[in-house]
């Protein structure tokens, strides 16, 4: 008997000492952040609907023209009115200092012989532009005022055009611009229309929207998703 009740004693001291060991032994660390990626990402989508008719919303920071929200095909758009001609953008999302992305959908009209230009950008004023040069039939990678690449795109009047714009950051240095541009009832191409590399961009400043109503006709502009990223 006595013998039966030191090894009870025994056991009940041994299980008294693991849980105490269960208690103070120290968690796991956790596995370091990648190095070299992106930090944050911010992702926003403006389709306008909640907004009312007029001034936009501090959402839209209007840089330079005349731009409203009005209704457009039952729905709301962010409309670039034609009075003034001038090259209207305005910036949305947050500002990005790593890779930074903007897609839209965007209506325009030619009348007689005049076009509309239109696009989307990123990084700023200083940032790549993604421009529909409709009158030339095709879109532009333009940097700086500068157009770095050309490819042909064939518009239609009085229709959506989807357009996508991405510089996304490989290294230190190295960035991929990538742009794409196809009717909104269609689908997205597999592959870019323009890619171009780039190690001289700081990569710093938000997306924009674009538009030249060189036919006095409203540009509309919808659908905008805008991803900033920040290191």
């Amino acid at each position: 008997m006595k013998l039966f009740l030191c090894s009870l004693a025994l056991v009940q001291s041994i299980a008294v000492f693991a849980a105490d060991e269960a208690e103070v032994a120290p968690k796991p660390e956790a596995a370091p952040a990648a190095t070299g990626g992106p930090a944050n990402t911010k992702r926003f989508v403006f389709d306008c609907e909640k907004w009312d008719e007029g001034v936009p919303p501090k959402d839209v920071f209007v840089v330079d023209g005349t731009i409203k929200i009005a209704t457009k095909d039952s729905g709301k758009a962010i409309m670039i009115d034609p009075s003034p001609i001038v090259d209207a953008n305005a910036q949305l999302g947050d500002s990005s200092n790593g890779t930074s992305s903007i897609e839209a959908r965007v209506f325009a009209s030619k009348k007689g012989r005049s076009y509309p230009r239109f696009g989307v950008s990123v990084h700023g004023m200083s940032g790549y532009r993604l421009i529909v040069n409709c009158a030339k039939k095709e879109i532009e990678l333009v940097k700086n005022d500068t157009t770095v690449k050309t490819a042909p795109f064939a518009w239609t009047t009085d229709s959506w055009t989807k357009l996508k714009l991405e510089a996304r950051q490989q290294d230190a240095k190295k960035w991929i611009i990538s742009a794409k541009a196809w009717p909104a009832g269609g689908t997205e191409p597999a592959e870019a229309l323009i890619t171009h590399a780039d190690d001289t961009i700081k990569g710093q400043g938000k997306a924009a929207i674009w538009g030249t109503p060189f036919s006095e006709t409203p540009i509309y502009i919808d659908d905008i998703k805008v991803e900033a990223t920040s290191k």
